[in-house]
């Protein structure tokens, strides 16, 4: 469902923009209202963040930019609490804007797009605090875009050494 969401943000909203959207994830906003926090680069190789309120008229799905900041103005990105599974997080431009996503597994894939896009582009000292970073960087064993999949894979493989460990005998 999502490659779907991506697909028609991409076609109707960022495509005529010149724009190529790269990640984005469900925000909670309001109880009747949809929005998406994005990732996206321009024909010129800059990195745009933005919020679009998703709306519906008849049976057309429609797009719109609220707000709009730039990846090279983000000071930090603080997933509030790297030891929880939560999805709130800030980001720190001029103004300190706070989030929370639709899953941790969705908080954890824009910081990680945010980290790769900043790295490709900027190449600047952005901060990303309170994120477990294992998560977080490309050369990670556990880097992937499976979201929650990726922490039962974890979970899985202590689990794994923890029954090898008691399955072997005691000097």
């Amino acid at each position: 469902m999502s490659s779907l969401v991506k697909e028609d943000l991409q076609k109707k909203l960022f495509y005529p923009l010149g724009q190529s959207l790269r990640e984005f994830i469900e925000i909670e906003c309001s109880a009747h209202d949809r929005f998406y926090l994005c990732a996206a680069v321009t024909k010129g190789g800059e990195v745009e963040i933005s919020m679009v309120k998703h709306f519906r008229i008849d049976l057309d799905e429609k797009y719109e930019m609220a707000e709009k900041w730039f990846l090279k103005d983000l000071e930090m990105i603080d997933g509030k609490e790297a030891d929880t599974d939560n999805p709130y997080f800030d980001m720190h431009f001029e103004k300190v804007y706070s989030w929370e996503a639709y899953s941790c597994a969705s908080k954890y894939a824009f910081a990680r797009t945010l980290n790769k896009l900043n790295y490709m582009y900027l190449n600047k000292d952005l901060k990303i605090v309170n994120f477990d970073i294992t998560y977080i960087n490309d050369d990670s064993l556990w880097s992937s875009n499976n979201g929650d999949c990726l922490v039962l894979m974890k979970i899985c493989f202590y689990a794994s050494n923890l029954l090898c460990l008691s399955l072997c005998p005691m000097p």
